[in-house]
This record gives structure tokens, sequence and C-alpha cells, in this order.
């Protein structure tokens, strides 16, 4: 008895390979190859230039040659000034409270759409995006006028008479009008995630746990917020990582107190122009995020 003859592989399909390998060149022209620089700038010495910098890649003829040219003073001037620490940490600080703010606040919100009719959940995702339509630094300086001592909320707060005539509300240029901003600008990347999240609950599960005498607090820890953890971790990842590196809005709305390490940056870079420092940061800033998108990534291949 003859076996049958083996079917022929298919032929490889250009399109398809195409498909795969944009992404992949898409990330090295515009990631990799920056970030390479960036490095490649901070092992440099400051020099009264135009860059303001010499590169380290001039002159040399070999590897070894190479690697001895590499000069670490810029990372370790880091270690040594407190003042880059503090600014991490207080980038963190900011950015975890931030992030927790917006995880309270952006967690009914999403929970209430998704409970809503069908017929108006079109139109409540419509206002959660209706800010984007508008430009961001426009929309944070809004808030320099409602939060001055003599803006919006004071005027507010005057009229309905919990203010006297001379007295104004103090938030502008602190923490608190940060923290208001941050929450204001970043709220529709928390309620969206969390919205898909909640979206594709089955809401018969809710239907059997009350059948079988199971409060609605306790239903909403057992098995609302489990099924809905993917969606907090992808509105805590997406909202935490750009707030850390944030500087538009501690620049507009913060004081001189308010330490992100974005404003730090854009010091060194612009107003110091020490580019191999601010390239330094830089570095250690993005891999100071590698953990939290790290665990994006991993969250999402899991949804």
């Amino acid at each position: 008895m003859t076996e049958p003859a083996a079917t022929p592989a298919p032929a490889a399909n250009p399109a398809r390979w195409l498909v795969i390998i944009i992404p992949y060149v898409w990330m090295a022209l515009f990631f990799l190859a920056p970030f390479f620089i960036i490095v490649k700038i901070s092992l440099s010495d400051t020099a009264i230039a135009m860059p303001p910098y010499v590169p380290v890649l001039n002159g040399l003829s070999s590897l070894g040659d190479f690697f001895s040219g590499l000069d670490f003073e810029n990372y370790v001037f880091l270690t040594e000034d407190s003042l880059y620490a503090n600014a991490y940490l207080s980038s963190l600080r900011i950015a975890s409270i931030s992030t927790l703010l917006l995880l309270l606040i952006g967690y009914p919100i999403a929970l209430a759409m998704a409970r809503a009719s069908s017929a108006i959940r079109p139109t409540l995702l419509m206002l959660v995006i209706l800010p984007f339509w508008t430009s961001f630094l426009i929309r944070v300086y809004a808030w320099i006028g409602i939060l001055k001592p003599e803006g919006l909320l004071t005027m507010v707060l005057q009229t309905i008479g919990l203010y006297g005539p001379d007295d104004q509300v103090q938030i502008f240029r602190t923490d608190t009008a940060v923290f208001i901003g941050i929450v204001y600008s970043y709220l529709p990347f928390m309620v969206l995630p969390l919205y898909s999240a909640l979206e594709k609950l089955d809401g018969t599960l809710l239907e059997a746990a009350s059948d079988l005498g199971c409060p609605p607090w306790k239903a909403f820890w057992r098995i609302t917020f489990p099924l809905s953890i993917p969606g907090v971790i992808a509105g805590a990842m997406i909202c935490f990582i750009p707030i850390t590196g944030e500087f538009v809005i501690p620049d507009l709305l913060g004081g001189a107190e308010t330490l992100m390490i974005g404003k730090t940056l854009w010091t060194e870079f612009f107003g110091n122009r020490d580019w191999p420092l601010a390239s330094a940061v830089a570095v250690i800033l993005l891999l100071m995020l590698v953990v939290p998108i790290a665990i994006f990534q991993n969250q999402q291949q899991k949804v």
C-alpha cells in the first residue's frame, strides 16, 4: 500500500511578513534609535559648543577605544546630589497618589456607565472622550483661571457665603492644584479601560449571587471587582507611567516646592544646557518605568 504524498508546505506570504516587520521597524526607528542616542549623549562630557557636549564616538579607531572613552560621571553625579533622588521620589509619590485618586473617582464612573442602558452608553462614552477635543495645554491653562486666588473658585465661594469678601482660596501653586490638574487631565485614561472591562461582565453572575442571598456590597467585592482587575491594572499603568514624567501640569499649576523629574529634566536641558546630565536623568527615568511597563504588557497578554 502506497503512502499518500506529503502535502507541500504553503509558500510564505510576503504581505504577512511585511505586517510583522513594520511594527518592529517602527519601534527601531522611533524608540530604539532615539534611546541609544540619549544613552550616547549621557556618556559624554558637557562642552560650550553646538551641540553642547563632546561626542564619545569621535576619533575612535577600535572597540577598546570606545569603551575606554565612556564616561559615567553624569550617572555618578545623580547619586551624589540629593536633588535628583528627591525629584524621582517626589514624582513616584505624586504619580502613586494621583493614580489612586483616579481609580477612586474613575471606578464609580465606569461602573455607572457599564450598568447604564445600552441606549445612553454611547452618549456617556462621548462625554468622557469630549475633553480630548480641546487642547491639553488650554485645559490646564483653564485651571489657572479657576484656582488662582482671585479666580473663579474664590468668586463662587464668596457668592454662596462660604468665604468672606476678603478671603481667597489658596490652592494655586501647591501640590493640591497639581493633583486637581492631573486627575482632571488623566481621568478619561482611567475610565475607558475600566469601562471596557466592566462592560464585558456577565450580569447573570450578579443575579445568581443575589438569588443566593449575597448582599450587593459583598457581590461587588467577590464578583465585580475581581473580574475588573485587568481594567484596573491597565488604567493604573496608562495613568501612572506618563504622570511620573509629567511636566506641563506641575510647571503651570505647581509651585517652587513642587519637585518632579519632568521639571528637573527640562531645567537641565534648556536652562543649564547640560545635555549629558539631562540625558542621564532621562535614561534613569526610563529604567524606572520599565517595571510598570513590563507589568502592563504582561497583563495585556493575559486579557
